[in-house]
């Protein structure tokens, strides 16, 4: 084992206080809109921590230091990119200021204001799956990263996975969006300080000028031998990831900053609108680090193991960084890493695990009640389906094995939804003209290119796979189809107005 003493009583320290903060916030839990958006009562500098914290995860550690691994500095494009979308969104208030004016719980719930019941719950049925499949991965590559990090044996990994599972599930089941919102910002602290004096540590390793010129001699070498190196320094190089890539990659982030329902679920919390767009606008650069200090970490992890030999038997561009990173951390600052990532790891989990459970009590459970339930039973129904979501991450993450890198996994399968659902969310809120035919259409069609995308790259080779911008495009181009042609070809129905605000 890699760690010290010291280091366990650090990552120990950490749990207990998380854990307890936690719990202490279930005493102000007195309904649903507590449980899922805080009583809409969450002002801009929580918003932001919880909104950081939340969407930093060790899965992001992990996906974005192999990204750094592969692809060298271009890796990080997909940071600015998202930067730059979330910023956009936040100072126009595209989209998030008439959905936050609306006064909905979950982004389906606008739809049956606006189209229909069976709408709503259809897309419901859409986001939960596409957000469900997504989170899927994050236990095990959480466990990847302490099993690598920590040296210890491999067969443990399936336990850690479910006691973090199961402290997550604890507090987020008794406080909910409470809890959440108060662990994100001890969590936010303990990862920020974690990601920035590692960073330090890595470039004062490796050392700025050998990191440079390591990723160029590779490009060279790779380019004279005719090996399928990525260019580490240009996003458009079509080794790295070309142009088609990258313009999916802006639509997607454009889309994903006003669908993706652990950020949106944010926005519901806020005060008001306004306070919902300053929540992005002022958030938003932190996503470009998001991406840049763990790529930075896989980076090097490139340059160390290229110079020293290879890459060692048994590990992998998702592998090499947290097994680089336990060659190079002194003890007590290992643990304050571990710690930080354990933190990153729960924050993530615990923000998606209520986000989903929301979206499939409120989309569809809720429709398909004759008569609401008592206060006290919406509780419980709400800590049965987190009960649930926990069993199915456990075991779809024991099994399932990613047919490539892990963020194009990620960004498929939130396209499952996302496409589909930012056209219905324009359609909803700019197109007088948009019925509940279109929104069918544009929910089916929506899903198709990455659910084949799913599949197919499941069991065929790698050389005759989809490409993941094929997939992810294909999911924009047929939603928007199926609303226009959907919407025109059928009479004009009686207006809805999604508003109601609250």
């Amino acid at each position: 084992m890699s760690l010290a003493p010291l280091d366990w009583l650090i990552v120990f320290v950490y749990l207990a206080v998380c854990l307890s903060a936690g719990l202490w916030m279930r005493r102000y839990v007195r309904g649903v809109e507590d449980f899922a958006v805080a009583g809409r009562a969450v002002h801009v500098n929580l918003g932001i921590t919880s909104l950081a914290a939340t969407e930093l995860g060790l899965v992001t550690v992990m996906y974005t230091a192999q990204l750094g691994y592969e692809k060298g500095f271009a890796g990080a494009t997909i940071g600015v990119l998202m930067a730059l979308a979330i910023f956009i969104v936040g100072r126009t208030g595209f989209v998030i200021e008439p959905l936050r004016t609306a006064g909905v719980m979950t982004i389906p719930e606008l739809f049956e204001k606006r189209f229909s019941t069976k709408v709503r719950w259809l897309a419901g049925l859409f986001v939960a799956l596409g957000g469900l499949l997504n989170m899927g991965i994050f236990l095990r590559l959480g466990g990847d990263f302490l099993v690598y990090a920590t040296g210890m044996p491999a067969h443990y990994l399936e336990w850690v996975m479910t006691i973090l599972l199961g402290l997550v599930l604890l507090y987020t089941a008794f406080g909910g969006m409470l809890s959440v919102l108060v662990t994100d910002y001890i969590q936010f602290l303990v990862v920020g300080t974690g990601l920035v004096v590692t960073s330090l540590l890595v470039v004062g390793h490796i050392g700025w000028s050998n990191l440079i010129e390591g990723l160029n001699s590779a490009w060279t070498a790779g380019s004279a031998n005719g090996t399928k190196a990525a260019h580490p320094f240009n996003p458009f190089h079509a080794s790295s990831f070309g142009w088609g890539y990258l313009l999916w990659q802006f639509l997607f982030q454009i889309a994903g900053s006003t669908t993706w329902q652990t950020q949106i679920s944010r926005v519901l919390s806020a005060s008001d609108a306004e306070t919902g767009r300053r929540m992005y606008s002022r958030s938003a650069f932190y996503f470009v680090g998001r991406f840049a200090l763990p790529g930075l970490w896989g980076a090097a992890a490139f340059v160390y193991f290229n110079q020293h030999g290879g890459l060692p038997a048994g590990l992998n561009s998702l592998t090499a960084m947290p097994s680089y990173l336990s060659t190079l951390l002194p003890m007590g600052l290992l643990g304050l890493v571990v710690a930080a990532m354990i933190a990153a790891e729960m924050s993530t989990v615990s923000g998606y695990m209520l986000t989903w459970e929301t979206v499939i009590y409120n989309d569809l459970v809720m429709p398909c009640l004759k008569k609401p339930l008592a206060p006290k039973h919406q509780l419980i129904l709400t800590r049965l389906l987190l009960l649930g979501i926990a069993v199915f991450l456990l075991f779809y993450g024991l099994w399932y094995q990613l047919p490539g890198n892990a963020w194009d996994y990620l960004a498929v399968t939130g396209n499952i939804y996302i496409g589909s659902v930012f056209t219905l969310l324009i359609a909803a809120l700019y197109w007088p003209r948009a019925n509940a035919t279109g929104a069918f259409a544009a929910l089916i069609l929506g899903a198709i290119g990455p659910l084949t995308f799913l599949v197919v790259n499941a069991v065929v080779e790698k050389s005759h796979q989809i490409a993941p911008e094929i997939a992810g495009a294909s999911s924009f181009g047929l939603a928007f189809a199926g609303m226009i042609v959907g919407s025109l070809l059928t009479p004009p129905q009686p207006a809805r107005t999604p508003t109601n605000a609250k």
